[in-house]
């Protein structure tokens, strides 16, 4: 709700004085309670321009205004004068009367204010704040109202620390009475009739107001803008400053620091300041610099330039003194650069020449030694003397031995000695010879860091020499050599292996020896030789391993030819081809017994008669001499289908016609001692033999064959039983022989003492056949054979080889691929 509405609003105009009316009329009071009264919107026009809006017909409902023409705000302002000010004595006088009425004021009490209708209009703003002010009465009154209550207020302001008659706040520094209002006497500003400060501010806030010391420092600071605040009375003797060239030099090298930039480059560098009151010209940034480096130097007053210039004014005779001692500042500053340059030249070059010094006695000493090397060098006659010459370079001259490559001149002298020496040597009569030489050359040759791996310009120089020099004779030797006078080349290879690369030793045996096994096997008949091909393939087997697998189809396509009119009564095919079982493959050994050997036993068993009287046990002999070539399972299923069907039937025939049980007891338990322990054992076998234990206690019990001989019956059973007891015990026994193995397999293989251990127990457990290989290393780490994949550990990791590199491998994996 605006005042407006509450109490009305009046316009007057008299004399150029705007005077509002806050008397409430009835119009206000109905229309206040007037809940359909109508409500003032503001128009987009008036919230635009405000006052300046041009006003609605309705806007003027009021009675009050009617008729009334609201001011014209876009005409010309008129100012009212608030008169002149009077002159200090004038005001002085004025304000001493008025202290002495203020002081009459202050002491008789407050009269009451005029009515409002008898004050003048113009006066009217100026009555009701008079009248308001001076209807508040200090500290009379407070706290009234609280006797129409409980005395609630007084109560909470005691619990906060509140004490009657002192001021609020914790140091009690509040006021209790309210603020008082004191009337201006005028129209002037503020502070234009004097102090405007009551009683009551006084009495709160005790701030000495001193007017001398406002004058005094107002007159300071009005000095600091006299161009001479010290008067004409004010001389000062002039100071005058010293410098000596050291000083200038040592401001000189401060300012130096300071700036980026060379001194030769800023030193004739002109200068505009106009930071003062005056321009002045400098010819440098280090006397710019130091414009303000001479001690209780101020500027000059007014006073003292003006005596001077009455006195003395010679302003060019000045400028071109500054402009000499300037110069002359310069000079001695970029003397004292030059003179610090040149210092700085000679220790620069003092330093360059010690360093040249250095390097040309390290050149020195580095020629004295080549020379030391090539005079060394220059002895080389022999082999012996160059292992001991090219030992003395690697131990006294290790840098210019690997900085100019003398390994590689190493094998230019060594080659023809080495060649000359190896020309006459036949490996296969004299395998160790020059053995020692040759492993001299290898400590002394042999790079760690150069790992070769063929043929190429990157070569080991211990690797060329023996690809150059050795293994041309290598090759000559096998070329001419016969295969089946295998010893010697073995014996060579063994003996050389240790020192040859792992690629050459490769290259030896894959492309030299090998091929000249094919050939060999290629022509070899099994029908006409009278040495047995194992006897000249099989010393290959540590060395070739697996490489040897392309020769074994071969071998057994022509020992399967062989075989084709061989007959079980002939034990030489069992001597030739025992010593292959544990060559071939389980699968391939097997498939081959199968095709060859298995068909031919089957015949001779099915042509075994069976006669308890007059047995021929001859057959029965030839074909269980191939137990240990057949596998259990494959000789079990061939006695079962071409020896037990017709035993069991002669048996039969034989307890049907009034047989001695006795020698039927000695038949049927010396048959039984004809098989071995494993054949025993196996299910199908025991099965037969308990079969016929079956078959004689019926006979004896039906009472078969018609007379039974006294104690017969007792006889078979007491057999029986020891039979069976027998086969039990066995079987005990063979069980506690498994849990025994399988528990020391368990321990050894739960606490292995290494990886390699670990590896050898998963082997057993698998049967796969792990064994190290012969003069093989890769890096210094031993090869071996898991199954058919080579193989080599380093720091508990399994390295399988591949196609191109080694490849890292779980132990898992590696059965799997080794199965």
């Amino acid at each position: 709700m605006s005042m407006s509405h509450l109490y009305g609003r009046r316009d007057e105009e008299e004399e150029g004085v705007e005077i509002e009316s806050f008397e409430v009329t009835d119009w206000d009071l109905a229309n206040e309670f007037n809940p359909d009264r109508r409500r003032h919107r503001q128009t987009k026009e008036q919230a635009t321009y405000g006052i300046w809006a041009d006003r609605d017909s309705d806007e003027d409902e009021r009675p009050s205004f009617g008729g009334k023409k609201s001011k014209d705000y876009t005409a010309p302002v008129s100012f009212v004068s608030a008169g002149l000010r009077k002159t200090a004595a004038e005001e002085k006088q004025q304000q001493k009367g008025e202290g002495d009425s203020d002081d009459s004021d202050e002491d008789a009490p407050a009269a009451p204010p005029p009515p409002r209708s008898t004050a003048p209009k113009k006066l009217q703003m100026v009555n009701f704040s008079q009248r308001f002010a001076g209807g508040i009465q200090s500290g009379q009154g407070i706290g009234n109202w609280e006797k129409h209550t409980k005395g609630i207020g007084q109560k909470l302001l005691q619990k906060m620390g509140y004490q009657p008659g002192k001021g609020l706040g914790k140091n009690a520094q509040g006021i209790v009475n309210p603020i008082e209002a004191k009337v201006r006497k005028g129209k002037g500003a503020v502070g234009a009739y004097g102090n405007e400060r009551t009683q009551q501010s006084l009495q709160d806030f005790p701030v000495v107001d001193s007017e001398e010391e406002e004058e005094k420092e107002f007159q300071k600071e009005l000095g600091q803008w006299r161009k001479d605040p010290a008067g004409p009375a004010g001389k000062k003797k002039p100071k005058y400053s010293y410098r000596t060239a050291d000083e200038l030099k040592a401001k000189g090298k401060v300012a130096g620091r300071s700036t980026a930039a060379s001194a030769g480059e800023l030193a004739q560098v002109k200068v505009i300041d106009m930071t003062g009151r005056e321009q002045k010209v400098y010819y440098s940034y280090s006397q710019m610099s130091n414009k303000h480096s001479v001690p209780d130097e101020g500027p000059p007053s007014m006073s003292t330039r003006d005596q001077k210039g009455s006195g003395f004014a010679l302003p060019e005779l000045e400028h071109n003194l500054q402009l000499l001692i300037d110069l002359t500042e310069q000079d001695i500053l970029q003397s004292a650069r030059r003179l610090q340059h040149e210092k700085d030249v000679v220790v620069s070059l003092s330093h360059e020449s010690r360093a040249l010094q250095n390097r040309l006695d390290a050149e020195q000493d580095s020629i004295q030694r080549m020379e030391a090397v090539l005079a060394l060098v220059e002895r080389c006659f022999s082999l012996l003397e160059c292992a001991r010459i090219f030992e003395t370079l690697q131990t006294d001259y290790y840098e210019e031995y690997k900085t100019m490559g003398l390994a590689d001149l190493a094998v230019a002298v060594v080659h023809p000695l080495l060649k000359e020496k190896l020309c006459s040597w036949d490996p296969l009569k004299d395998s160790s010879y020059c053995l020692e030489d040759i492993g001299q050359w290898r400590a002394i040759l042999e790079s760690r860091d150069l790992l070769s791996s063929g043929p190429d310009s990157n070569m080991d120089p211990y690797h060329r020499l023996l690809w150059e020099v050795w293994i041309p004779v290598m090759r000559t030797c096998v070329s001419g050599w016969q295969p089946r006078m295998v010893g010697p080349m073995v014996d060579c290879v063994e003996v050389w292996a240790p020192l040859l690369p792992l690629w050459i030793l490769d290259h030896i045996l894959e492309q030299l020896i090998l091929p000249r096994l094919q050939r060999e096997v290629d022509n070899w008949n099994p029908l006409t030789d009278t040495v047995p091909i194992h006897s000249w393939v099989h010393p290959w087997l540590p060395l070739l391993q697996t490489r040897l697998e392309p020769l074994y189809p071969p071998i057994r396509s022509k020992l399967s030819n062989a075989l084709q009119r061989w007959h079980p009564s002939d034990a030489s095919a069992r001597l030739i081809l025992q010593p292959w079982k544990d060559v071939f493959t389980p699968g391939a050994w097997e498939a081959f017994m199968v095709k060859n050997i298995i068909p031919k036993l089957a015949l001779c068993l099915e042509e075994l008669v069976i006669n308890p009287h007059q047995q021929q046990m001859e057959p029965f002999y030839w074909v269980m001499d191939w137990e240990g070539m057949l596998s259990p399972s494959s000789l079990v299923s061939l006695l079962d289908k071409n020896f037990f069907t017709k035993w069991l039937q002669v048996l039969c025939s034989w307890l049907s016609n009034s047989p001695n049980y006795e020698e039927i007891t000695k038949w049927y338990l010396g048959w039984k001692s004809k098989f071995s322990d494993v054949l025993l054992a196996q299910p199908l076998i025991k099965e037969k033999f308990n079969e016929a234990l079956d078959i004689m206690n019926r006979a004896v019990s039906s009472g078969m064959g018609g007379y039974m001989q006294p104690g017969a019956r007792e006889n078979i059973a007491y057999l029986t039983q020891t039979e069976r007891r027998k086969d039990f015990q066995y079987e005990a026994m063979q069980e506690r022989r498994d849990a025994e193995s399988v528990a020391h397999r368990g321990i050894s293989a739960g606490v292995p003492t290494n990886f390699k251990d670990l590896i050898q127990t998963k082997a057993e457990e698998n049967n796969i056949v792990f064994m190290p290989l012969v003069a093989k290393r890769h890096e210094g780490k031993q090869l071996y054979t898991f199954g058919r994949i080579v193989i080599y550990i380093d720091r508990g990791v399994v390295f399988v080889q591949g196609e191109k590199t080694w490849v890292p491998t779980s132990l898992q994996s590696l059965i799997d691929m080794a199965k």
